[in-house]
């Protein structure tokens, strides 16, 4: 199941030079993820429009950590899991697109996101999102500083899937895949979910309910779901594929950080 703005990420991440600078239209997002084997944990529904704003809210400006739609992902304290110390970082493309470009063109990974191809496939990608108004962010997340997954923090409810669920005010989507074959497989991917869904709660706290919608296919990404706390809430229709819309409820008023180790 293959993890967003504080360069250098350390010596485990490799450089890619400076961003490609070809705007492009935002590109429909696939599966994005898988929970285990085969690669990726996550989500992904084509994006096939921009969607209505569905809050009284001022955009926070292009990229970076999201600002206020998102509540500064980029800020948010790391997590401690059984694997090591968790946190999130918005992706930094001149240091990240090499290793995030090596991911993509995994097979395991290429096989739900539809990302393979040459550096400027990626770059195109997430230069939609670092280009937007902070409605998603991209992020490398580290595992005590390695980079080791990819993952997207999205406001499902002025996203396109909003048309396809009764979304609330605030629902936060989820993407992720696992980089590397040896973190899948082991239960990591529900480890790391379980851990960002507590984040993502933490620190969002009009945010009453974490979604996903993996392709219903990907068998291995939506048991990873359900260990960590989401339930399948319906089978729905999606421009380019049938999604298991999975949805993590906040169980209590406000719910508390994983604590650090």
């Amino acid at each position: 199941m293959p993890p967003a703005a504080t360069p250098p990420h350390g010596p485990a991440a490799p450089t890619a030079g400076a961003r490609p600078g070809v705007p492009a239209p935002a590109p429909a997002r696939r599966d994005h993820g898988q929970a285990g084997p085969p690669g990726s944990a996550g989500a992904g529904a084509a994006r096939d429009t921009e969607a209505p704003d569905t809050a009284a809210e001022a955009p926070a400006g292009p990229g970076g950590d999201g600002g206020t739609l998102l509540d500064r992902v980029g800020r948010w304290a790391p997590a401690a899991t059984p694997f090591g110390i968790f946190r999130l970082a918005p992706l930094t493309p001149g240091d990240d697109l090499s290793l995030l470009t090596s991911w993509m063109n995994d097979p395991a990974v290429a096989a739900f996101w539809e990302l393979a191809g040459p550096p400027a496939t990626t770059a195109a990608h997430v230069h939609a999102q670092l280009s937007g108004d902070g409605r998603s962010v991209p992020c490398l997340g580290l595992l005590d500083g390695r980079p080791m997954s990819y993952w997207e923090l999205y406001r499902a409810d002025l996203d396109p899937l909003a048309r396809h669920y009764p979304a609330r005010p605030h629902d936060t989507g989820v993407h992720l895949l696992l980089g590397g074959a040896a973190d899948r497989g082991r239960g990591l991917g529900t480890a790391l979910l379980r851990a960002v869904t507590c984040l993502i709660l933490a620190h969002r706290p009009r945010c009453a309910r974490v979604v996903a919608e993996p392709d219903v296919r990907n068998a291995p990404s939506v048991v990873a779901f359900r260990r960590a706390g989401f339930h399948l809430d319906a089978e729905i229709d999606l421009p380019d594929k049938r999604a298991a819309l999975m949805v993590r409820r906040r169980t209590t008023p406000t719910e508390p950080a994983p604590a650090r180790r």
